[in-house]
């Protein structure tokens, strides 16, 4: 087995993209891309009656809503850098989807939208990405529109997430009045052309700035010198502090400034954790795990893809590899890299990177694919569901398309399906948000020619029972439905946390846990 050469590993760069609905993420997604070569022009923005739809929303559903419901992998490269841009869902009902994509990156970048600051959604990612204390590079867009005080973003950043912030550029204006940006590393400025839409790198005499704006930028960075914080490497790498830029994704301005500024700072592979430890991105061993898996990406084939995050060691084609949860070996003969729903067949891959295989329908999201037999990766989230449904096959003549779609959904972690304990012929679904319960019969229907009819349940709440509940005797009084996952384990779904806290006060002795336990076992003791 190969190991990765140091130049290979020091310019990888994989990263997120995060941020509130309309924040921008996917018209910054699209310039990157321009910037990278990628492609050639970049979508309109959908909201816009756009006619051309955005580059990373590839399913039919996303470029018909103008939302993005499902994360994508687009790679490229970028002034000597292999990229690997993880392009996410800003709808809070997807944040599950996005929070596995989390898990592939080595770095985040958030977007914020210059007139609203942080919102909910964006703190709700941050939180995933502090927990991990990953780096984090903040983009703040539309400085072309009317927006918030630079001062007031800093403050916003600092107090809502508890960040430091360290601004690499500065802007001059906001809004009809927006004039450009000083780069603080480079010491020059960044003149915006409103009509022409482009812009001037020039020695800051030169800008051609009134007297009041350049006082005022003047002022500006000495008060940044003297009371804003001081740049601190270490404190970045931990995600305690934020390099902040500012600009305008939708006017391409600041953006290739961003991207240069982002590569050099983000870090490459990272370590990543298993059973026994770590395993570095230098291990000799070639090792990845599965952080989604895709059914229909080329409707043509009606194909399955796993995505594997590479950790260590060198992929090449055709390696064989051991497959961790079913203890097989596999050859992976045809790995293929992204944009969006295209992609190439590759012959070698390196930490850091992103490959699709071929799924048979025995990856699931987790799993691990390794030359070193021990190691297994740990510390994939399964969420809770909060909203259910009982679901229903309209035409049974369809039941095996209906049977074959429900098994890849859930597969790819779309739903969480649930049987009634008594072995009733229902099926319910549980997701986190219930626009995927929208987006589930969407792709019902048109990946699988099946139609299906959903009724709403009265349950915000799933519980893992940590003991087999046959010990427990429920009655209508607890108001709590018993299930069984995929895999068997018993669940309790339960209206509310007041009706939680009832059936645990008439059961003493009763566990439960709000996820998924990592194995099929139960503690019968």
């Amino acid at each position: 087995m190969m190991t990765a050469e140091p130049a290979e590993l020091l310019n990888g760069r994989t990263f997120a993209i995060i941020s509130h609905p309309d924040a921008g993420k996917t018209t910054l997604t699209e310039k990157l891309l321009l910037f990278g070569g990628a492609i050639r022009e970049a979508g309109a923005v959908k909201a816009r009656r756009a006619q051309q739809h955005a580059r990373s929303d590839w399913m039919a559903i996303e470029q018909e809503r103008g939302i993005s419901v499902t994360s994508t992998v687009l790679q490229f490269q970028y002034d000597g850098f292999r990229v690997n841009l993880l392009d996410t869902p800003g709808h809070q009902d997807f944040s599950e989807d996005t929070y596995r994509t989390l898990m592939a990156a080595d770095s985040v970048v958030m977007v914020l939208d210059g007139a609203k600051g942080v919102e909910e959604q964006t703190l709700k990612l941050y939180q995933v990405c502090h927990r991990r204390a990953m780096p984090v590079v903040t983009f703040v867009n539309k400085l072309d529109r009317e927006a918030r005080s630079p001062w007031e973003i800093l403050e916003d950043i600092e107090q809502k997430l508890g960040m430091r912030t360290y601004p690499m550029n500065w802007p001059v204006g906001m809004g009809a009045i927006f004039r450009g940006l000083y780069d603080r590393t480079e010491g020059v400025f960044e003149l915006f052309d409103r009509e022409a839409r482009q812009f001037r790198r020039l020695p800051l005499d030169e800008a051609g700035l009134t007297e009041d704006e350049s006082a005022a930028l003047e002022e500006d960075l000495l008060l940044l010198t003297e009371a804003g914080e001081s740049w601190d490497e270490a404190a970045f790498q931990r995600g305690e502090l934020t390099a902040v830029y500012f600009g305008s994704a939708m006017a391409n301005f600041g953006v290739e400034t961003f991207l240069r500024g982002f590569l050099r700072l983000a870090p490459g592979p990272r370590p990543r954790p298993v059973e026994q430890g770590w395993v570095d991105p230098t291990a000799e061993n070639f090792s990845g795990f599965v952080f989604k898996i895709q059914a229909n990406m080329n409707p043509n084939h009606r194909d399955r893809v796993a995505f594997i995050r590479v950790c260590s060691g060198v992929f090449d084609r055709n390696l064989e590899v051991f497959h961790r949860q079913s203890g097989r070996r596999l050859r992976l003969s045809a790995p293929q890299q992204f944009l969006a729903q295209d992609r190439n067949i590759v012959d070698r891959a390196y930490p850091g990177d992103i490959i699709g295989v071929h799924d048979p329908g025995i990856f699931h999201i987790g799993d691990t694919v390794t030359t070193e037999p021990r190691w297994e990766f740990i510390g994939f989230p399964r969420f809770s569901p909060e909203h259910f449904a009982e679901v229903e096959l309209q035409y049974t003549l369809k039941h095996k398309q209906y049977q074959r779609g429900l098994d890849q959904l859930v597969q790819e972690g779309v739903l969480q399906r649930f049987r009634p304990d008594d072995q009733g012929p229902q099926v319910y679904l549980g997701v986190v948000g219930p626009l995927q319960f929208e987006v589930f019969q969407y792709r019902m229907h048109h990946e699988y020619g099946v139609d299906v009819r959903l009724r709403s349940l009265p349950y915000r709440i799933a519980r893992w029972v940590l003991a087999e509940p046959s010990r427990w005797e429920f009655g209508r009084f607890d108001r709590v439905k018993l299930v069984r996952d995929d895999l068997g384990r018993p669940v309790l779904l339960l209206e509310d946390e007041r009706h939680l806290e009832r059936v645990l006060e008439r059961h003493p002795g009763l566990k439960v846990t709000d996820s998924a336990p990592l194995s099929a076992a139960l503690d019968v003791g």
